[in-house]
């Protein structure tokens, strides 16, 4: 039987948005090492899988290896569409597990497309071949069409840049009691409103942040310049998106992420993707006061929830053969 662990991830936000710079997208994020999607998968003749989306991930997996079939189980899965990669996630692990069960290179990065993933983001797929944190490249913005292409027809952007993450750097994640984020067609609406009136001298302030603040904090493992320089750019991506999610943040992150960002055991607080999940960047000596303070900001909001600590990943998914 083959077993496939990943962790979700945190999306910090795009690079661009605007048709009048040369590439577009580009993102960045996180891999985190909880929660997580556990897969196995045993080879079999035909396809047999309880699970709606991992049964139709599992059948393309064994076209895309052109073996018979398997028997897929998933034993842990992420929460759906709440901006921690679900989708990639499962959908890598399944074609992963059915590969490694069937003793066939998974090549991930290569069949992501046909699984409908990495299209927009390549952060997903990057974190799952080797964890850390990671800019993508994005895509030439004279690709850019007003309709999806049709899966498969696009490649994984490439990973610009990469770095190991302190192993003492902790991220409080707040999953408020809410509407599940975009997915879907809905997405696609909303991203392609947003890219043909963004403005883009905020992509400009971005590229700033990114290069003078994001990655040198990085490189030196500075969890506080970190946290309020990935803070600023999701504050930044809000502005292009506050017509599509109701203001900079979507109701109710913009009251967790203030109550958040007010706590000096967080270094800086955003929303990841569409939301709900909210982020806090922290260390590993402040995270006790830093979980404390996302339990009050959703008490201060009004709202339930779970609060969740997670560490940093910076290694791919775990593959192996049981």
């Amino acid at each position: 039987m083959a077993r496939v662990t990943a962790g979700g991830r945190l999306h910090f936000g795009f690079q661009n948005l605007s048709l009048a710079h040369a590439r577009l997208y580009g993102s960045l994020g996180i891999a985190l090492d909880s929660p997580r999607v556990v897969v196995t998968a045993d080879a079999a003749e035909t396809v047999r899988c309880d699970h709606d989306d991992a049964r139709e991930y599992a059948r393309r997996a064994t076209e895309l290896l052109d073996v018979p079939g398997a028997d897929v189980t998933i034993e842990r899965t992420l929460l759906r569409h709440v901006g921690l990669g679900s989708g990639t996630q499962l959908a890598l692990a399944v074609l992963a597990a059915v590969a490694r069960a069937h003793d066939r290179e998974r090549r991930v990065r290569e069949r992501a497309p046909k699984l409908g993933r990495g299209g927009r983001s390549g952060v997903g797929v990057a974190t799952f071949e080797s964890g850390g944190f990671v800019v993508d490249s994005g895509h030439p913005t004279e690709r850019f069409t007003a309709d999806r292409p049709p899966r498969g027809e696009w490649s994984v952007p490439a990973v610009a840049a990469r770095h190991e993450v302190p192993d003492d750097w902790r991220f409080v994640v707040v999953l408020p009691d809410s509407e599940p984020g975009r997915s879907g067609d809905g997405e696609d609406e909303s991203m392609r409103s947003v890219v043909e009136s963004a403005d883009p001298k905020l992509a400009d302030e971005i590229a700033a942040v990114v290069a003078r603040r994001v990655l040198p904090a990085v490189a030196e493992g500075d969890a506080d310049d970190f946290g309020a320089a990935v803070a600023e750019v999701g504050r930044l991506n809000g502005a292009w998106y506050a017509d599509e999610q109701g203001g900079v943040y979507r109701p109710p992150v913009g009251e967790l992420v203030a109550r958040l960002s007010e706590s000096a055991a967080i270094a800086g607080a955003g929303q990841s993707s569409w939301g709900p999940a909210v982020y806090g960047v922290t260390t590993e000596n402040r995270v006790e006061a830093a979980h404390e303070a996302a339990h009050a900001a959703l008490s201060a909001a009004g709202v339930g929830g779970e609060v969740l600590v997670a560490e940093p990943r910076n290694r791919g998914a775990r593959v192996e053969r049981e």
